[in-house]
């Protein structure tokens, strides 16, 4: 099959980019941002995301974006968790699972066993089904808009995946706002690379679109 490169890389980032556009934008947004909010930093809890196959490649990116700019969170992998992984919990954390499906079998397990060892841990949802058995087990249940995959088979996580970690994003970004995380407080917790050694020297770069870890 003959490929036409530059059209389909054209499509592809046209696809992507206009299911972020239609990422419905609701009220839960702020109400995890206060969740959150909440639960690390004045019940000094903490964040924990989790996920499965791709979907747990976000939360876990989610997690450590979290945590790199002032809010503590970790990423729990959901089969790890019934190999002890689960003591990873405290009684103030706050959950947020990652499933485009809303049915995955081993995060569903997450939370039976989460539910047996800390009964109220509130649950944030990031999903593509509003109508699953996450979310209707999750406090607030945030949509992707369940966009098609750009993938040519309709199956591979692609687009999905892309605005999972724009709503991370934007979650990310309104808890630095709330929380008035300044440069001063990332330069401690981003010592290495290209970022950190501006942060440590002292240069503050006007062009946001420079600042690469």
């Amino acid at each position: 099959m003959e490929l036409n490169c530059e059209e389909d890389i054209r499509q592809v980032f046209l696809t992507e980019s206009q299911a972020i556009k239609n990422i419905p934008v609701t009220g839960h947004y702020a109400e995890a941002v206060e969740l959150i909010f909440d639960h690390v930093h004045i019940r000094k809890g903490k964040l924990v995301t989790s996920g499965l196959g791709k979907a747990g490649e976000i939360a876990h990116s989610i997690s450590t974006l979290f945590s790199s700019t002032g809010t503590p969170a970790i990423f729990l992998h959901p089969s790890e968790a019934q190999h002890g992984d689960l003591g990873v919990l405290q009684e103030n954390d706050v959950l947020m699972v990652v499933s485009n499906s809303g049915e995955t079998r081993e995060v569903i397990e997450l939370l039976d066993l989460t539910g047996k060892l800390y009964p109220v841990m509130p649950v944030i949802l990031i999903c593509g089904n509003e109508r699953s058995n996450l979310a209707k087990r999750s406090v607030i249940c945030i949509a992707t808009g369940h966009p098609e995959e750009v993938c040519p088979l309709g199956l591979a996580p692609t687009t999905s995946t892309t605005v999972m970690a724009a709503i991370g994003d934007a979650l990310v970004v309104l808890m630095m706002k709330k929380v008035g995380f300044t440069k001063e407080e990332y330069a401690k917790r981003h010592h290495g690379g290209y970022i950190g050694n501006k942060l440590r020297n002292g240069e503050v770069d006007t062009d946001r679109r420079t600042m690469r870890g």
